[in-house]
């Protein structure tokens, strides 16, 4: 039987991961001389081992486990990132500010999406602490309770990004969201609009509806001849949405009426409602969204839009864990921003007050 070419041992090698052993044997040397060559201690080789070592990991497309290498260490210099909605912008906004800054700093960061669900959200944390995640930035589902015990006690720095956790002292990074609900109040009652809505998701448990909401009900009573209702749309069921529209207008009586939507979401679900019921923005109604959106701008005639600087608030969120991970153990710190309102037509003064809800559908949307 004739030997097998080295050029067809080297292929085989290489089909499949190929190993430090493989390293070695392929260049005829100890697996010790390969380590020092991959950790750096190359001044400890001859010129012949190092060329002879370059040379097998080429032909074998040798890759060293970073996670292996890291674990040996005690550093993974990886980031976990919870997050409660990914489908929501905001924090796909939020991500690409904290992926960047991880990505400067030498870090990786480990994105988990839990779509609301608290009990994939405990196993999510359970998980990503196993995995020695060197910290963990939260946009969680939210925890009425606390978070589980077993988190908590695995002293991974921990910083909250836009919701907060009763009960927990960690750092927290958001937006002054009782700043720029009045802000808009105050630019939807400077512009005619006299009957506001603050339209959002459920609000229990997420701290920064709550935060909204509460700032919106306080700026419509200190605004003279400024009525504030607040409708939670619950889930997506375009019905309800329409149902809730529907009755906040009507309730409006011919006054000049505006929606203040929590977030994106919030406000495409409303853009979708009123095209389905045929409504005119600003005429029928004038609309403000929390969260600037790639399409504010596209639908007419513009939806204003209440902007965070989601990237800031991502990589600030990161700085505050590599700080901790220096060993800074001071008290836990807010990092509060402020966003600012992009004015589109949806806020415009409306010239004609009223809406195009008929009689009928008044009566329908009558409790």
């Amino acid at each position: 039987m004739k030997p097998i070419d080295s050029r067809i041992r080297t292929s085989l090698a290489a089909s499949s991961r190929a190993t430090i052993s493989d390293v070695a044997r392929e260049a005829g040397v100890s697996k010790t001389s390969v380590s020092r060559f991959l950790n750096g201690e190359q001044s400890t080789l001859s010129p012949g081992l190092r060329r002879r070592i370059d040379s097998a990991i080429q032909q074998l497309g040798y890759q060293p486990s970073q996670l292996a290498r890291s674990l040996k260490g005690g550093r993974t210099r990886l980031i976990g990132f919870v997050v409660a909605d990914i489908e929501n912008p905001y924090s796909v906004a939020v991500l690409h500010g904290a992926e960047a800054a991880c990505r400067e700093q030498g870090y990786t960061l480990v994105v988990c999406n839990t779509g609301g669900d608290r009990a994939l959200e405990r196993r999510t944390l359970a998980a990503l602490t196993s995995y020695n995640v060197e910290g963990l930035i939260l946009n969680t589902a939210g925890w009425p309770e606390g978070l589980p015990p077993d988190v908590t006690a695995s002293d991974v720095p921990i910083v909250l990004i836009d919701r907060r956790l009763p009960g927990h002292a960690f750092d927290f990074v958001g937006l002054d969201n009782a700043a720029m609900t009045g802000l808009a109040v105050q630019h939807l009652t400077d512009r005619g609009f006299g009957h506001l809505g603050f339209f959002a998701q459920n609000l229990a448990g997420v701290s920064a509806r709550l935060e909204r909401a509460a700032a919106f009900c306080a700026a419509a009573a200190r605004t003279e001849g400024c009525v504030g209702e607040v409708h939670e749309l619950g889930d997506a069921d375009p019905a309800a949405v329409d149902g809730a529209l529907k009755a906040f207008l009507a309730a409006g009586r011919g006054r000049p009426v505006a929606v203040l939507a929590a977030s994106g979401l919030v406000t495409l679900r409303i853009v979708q409602s009123a095209a389905r019921l045929r409504l005119r923005i600003p005429e029928d109604f004038g609309l403000v969204g929390f969260d600037e959106l790639e399409w504010s701008a596209l639908v007419p005639p513009g939806i204003t839009t209440i902007e965070q600087p989601t990237k800031d608030i991502g990589a600030s969120a990161v700085r505050g864990l590599l700080r901790r991970l220096a060993g800074d153990a001071s008290p836990a710190q807010d990092v509060i921003f402020l966003g600012r309102i992009v004015e589109r037509g949806s806020s415009r003064r409306p010239e004609c007050p009223g809406t195009a809800i008929s009689p009928a559908d008044e009566r329908a949307a009558r409790p």
